[in-house]
Formats: C-alpha cells, sequence, structure tokens
C-alpha cells in the first residue's frame, strides 16, 4: 500500500501544475494509479492517403526507431524523427526526436513541421509536452540515459511518448537505458500498443527489455532498433513464452480498441521509408 501511495503521489507532483488550466485540458485515459496489488485489480483494455475507419490508427514502421502514427482526424506523427522519412512528400503534423544518438533526431527538421517534440530539455530540466492537435493528446514521461562513453548518467536523456487517440494508448520508448521506476511506470500509465528497443546492448538488455514489457502487459508490441536479426530473434525467443509472434511483411498495421488480439502479441512489421512500395498501405 505504502508503494501504491507513493506512486500516486508522484504522478501528482509530475503533473502538480494542473491547476485551474488543467479544467481546459483533455484528461489522460492512459494514467495508471494502480499497479499489480493483491487485492486491487487494473483492467488492462483490450493505402498511406486512404482514410481510416472510425476509432482506428494506422501505424507504418519507417526505419529504425521512426514509425508513423496516422488518426481517424487525420493527424498524422513520426517518432525518433531524423529528417528522412523517404520521398512521399508528408509533412506530419507532430514529430518526436530522442538525442542519444544522431538516428534518432536532427537539428534540422522540416520547418513546415508545425510540432517538434523534443525528448530532451534544458540543461538541469526534463523535457515536459502535453500536445492536444485533433484527436490526439501527446505527453512524455522522461527517463536517464547513460553518457557518450557510457560513464555517468545523463539526467532525464530520453523521452518516452505517448499518444493518445482513439481509445488507444500507444507508447514509443525511445533509447531506453533503464527499467522505469514505479513511479515512471505509474505515469506512463496503460499501454495497448508499444514500440520497444530490442538491439540489446545499446538500450536494455534483452532479459531487461521482455521484463520491462511484461509490466506493461501491452497487446502489441513492435519491435524497433534490432540492428541485426540476432538481437531480433534472441528478443523473439525470450518473449516466445508469454506473448504470441506474429511476423509479418507489411509495414503497417491499423489497430482500434475492438481489434486488439485477445492474447499480448508481439507483431514484427518489415520497415520501409514512405514513398516505396506502399501497395500496403
Amino acid at each position: 500500500m505504502a508503494r501504491i501511495v507513493t506512486c500516486l503521489l508522484s504522478v501528482l507532483i509530475v503533473f502538480g501544475g494542473w491547476t485551474a488550466s488543467a479544467q481546459d485540458r483533455r484528461p489522460s485515459h492512459c494514467i495508471a494509479l494502480v499497479e499489480n496489488t493483491p487485492g486491487l485489480e487494473v483492467i488492462w483494455r483490450a493505402g498511406l492517403r486512404d482514410p481510416l475507419p472510425e476509432h482506428t490508427v494506422r501505424l507504418s514502421f519507417i526505419d529504425h526507431s521512426m514509425y508513423l502514427l496516422q488518426t481517424p482526424g487525420g493527424v498524422s506523427a513520426v517518432t525518433d524523427y531524423n529528417g528522412f522519412i523517404g520521398p512521399e512528400p508528408l509533412v506530419p503534423d507532430v514529430v518526436t526526436m530522442n538525442q542519444s544518438h544522431s538516428s534518432h533526431w536532427t537539428e534540422q527538421p522540416d520547418p513546415a513541421i508545425a510540432n517538434v517534440l523534443e525528448g530532451w530539455g534544458p540543461p538541469g530540466m526534463p523535457a515536459e509536452h502535453r500536445l492536444e492537435i485533433g484527436d490526439m493528446l501527446v505527453r512524455n514521461v522522461t527517463t536517464d540515459t547513460r553518457s557518450a562513453w557510457g560513464e555517468g548518467v545523463r539526467k532525464d536523456g530520453n523521452s518516452i511518448f505517448i499518444f493518445e487517440v482513439a481509445g488507444l494508448c500507444i507508447g514509443h520508448l525511445g533509447h531506453l537505458h533503464h527499467e522505469p521506476s514505479p513511479e515512471q511506470y505509474a505515469a506512463i500509465g496503460r499501454l495497448d500498443v508499444v514500440m520497444a528497443p530490442v538491439d540489446g546492448g545499446l538500450t536494455l538488455p534483452v532479459p531487461v527489455m521482455i521484463k520491462v514489457l511484461q509490466q506493461l502487459r501491452s497487446s502489441i508490441v513492435l519491435p524497433m532498433h534490432s540492428f541485426s536479426g540476432a538481437s531480433l530473434n534472441a528478443f523473439l525467443a525470450g518473449m516466445a513464452e508469454d506473448f504470441r509472434i506474429d511476423i509479418r511483411d507489411e509495414r503497417a498495421i491499423e489497430v482500434s480498441l475492438r481489434s486488439l488480439p485477445s492474447q499480448p502479441t508481439v507483431i514484427v512489421l518489415r520497415p520501409r521509408f514512405l514513398g516505396f512500395n506502399d501497395e500496403d498501405l
């Protein structure tokens, strides 16, 4: 019970600025205030230009850690944007970035992009984002990263971005270097879909990443940041005991609350830059 109180207090501190102005904001439906605790239960709900059905989100794996999210309201977001998503002339409404490596960010994002969300803040301060755009809410939870040479810690150097749309909670773990704390798990909340780095070295070791995903209990896990078939296969082998494995040739999936799998599933998509072989979208 003390742990629950600690988590609740941490969430209140993190979001303590939501006073009078918060009354006009869209509430988060993803933040979980209760973890796995005896006697308490958490319910975990289960063509590029084509319009999406109501209550449906399209997720397309572009490259490395970049995914394109498209909402039924026409909002588009690209994760870990590094400046190139392909020859398709798409200008996303939102891009998120993390600064651990140059493949996760760019100093010169397209000036036509209206909302560029950096996962790091000014020196000594965490990044804080809560963006409402159309039918999407984007927020972040910061985590620490290792320094460039693995010595020391860069506090709040990474952001886990959460996209809330169509009743779904979709998370991108970014360049995660440590297991989230209980307070961070509470701030992240429920994730129906999670994009997870599975390289096994530059981010988290595979066993630790599997532990994180078991804690998050997402219905769909989308691997990214694998570098090689060996690291991806090691991840899939470790997940196979608790998750169904679904390997596809497609780059994209369409997800709604109603279509979430009854059994937690790892869906492996084939990344492709936008504008190349778009027939599956």
